[in-house]
C-alpha cells in the first residue's frame, strides 16, 4: 500500500478530469472512504472534536442538498468488509457510489463556495481515499 493517503485531487488529477469532460454524458463516481480514528480540523477551526466518521456525517449534511441542487444522487452507500482482491494491507471503511448528471455537473458543485465550506470536515475525517470516475459501460436493463 501507498505510504502517502490520497484525500484531496492533485492538479493534474482535476485538469485531467477536465480534460475529458465528455459533455453531458452521466458519471457514477466511486468513493473509497479510509477514516481517521480522530477527525483532524485545522487549528482553530470552530468545531467540537469528533471521530472520522462523524466528522464525515458532517460532510454529509452539508454535501446533500447541494447533490440535489447539481441534479446528482447517491446510488449507494454500504459497509466496506473485506478486500477479497487487492492488497492485504489496503482497508476501506465505506464506499459510496454518487451519480452526476455529467463531469462538468460535479466540477461546477465541488467549485461553489458552499462546497468549499463544508469540505474540511471531509478533509478533517480521512485518512485516506480513492475518487474514481466512472463511465457506463452495460446496465442492468
Amino acid at each position: 500500500m501507498e505510504d502517502v493517503a490520497s484525500i484531496e485531487p492533485s492538479p493534474e488529477q482535476l485538469r485531467a478530469l477536465v480534460a475529458e469532460t465528455n459533455g453531458d454524458a452521466p458519471v457514477v463516481m466511486i468513493n473509497l472512504l479510509r477514516y481517521r480514528e480522530r477527525a483532524a480540523y485545522a487549528p482553530g477551526a470552530d468545531v467540537e472534536p469528533c471521530s472520522g466518521r462523524e466528522a464525515y456525517g458532517r460532510y454529509q449534511v452539508g454535501v446533500t442538498p447541494l447533490l440535489t441542487e447539481a441534479g446528482a444522487s447517491v446510488l449507494w452507500f454500504g459497509r466496506a468488509r473485506q478486500t477479497v482482491i487487492g492488497p492485504d494491507a489496503e482497508r476501506w471503511d465505506d464506499a459510496i457510489l454518487v451519480q452526476y448528471p455529467s463531469r462538468s455537473a460535479f466540477l461546477a458543485m465541488v467549485s461553489r463556495p458552499a462546497y468549499q465550506r463544508i469540505a474540511m470536515h471531509r478533509t478533517a475525517a480521512l485518512a485516506d481515499s480513492r475518487l474514481i470516475a466512472t463511465e457506463t459501460v452495460m446496465a442492468r436493463a
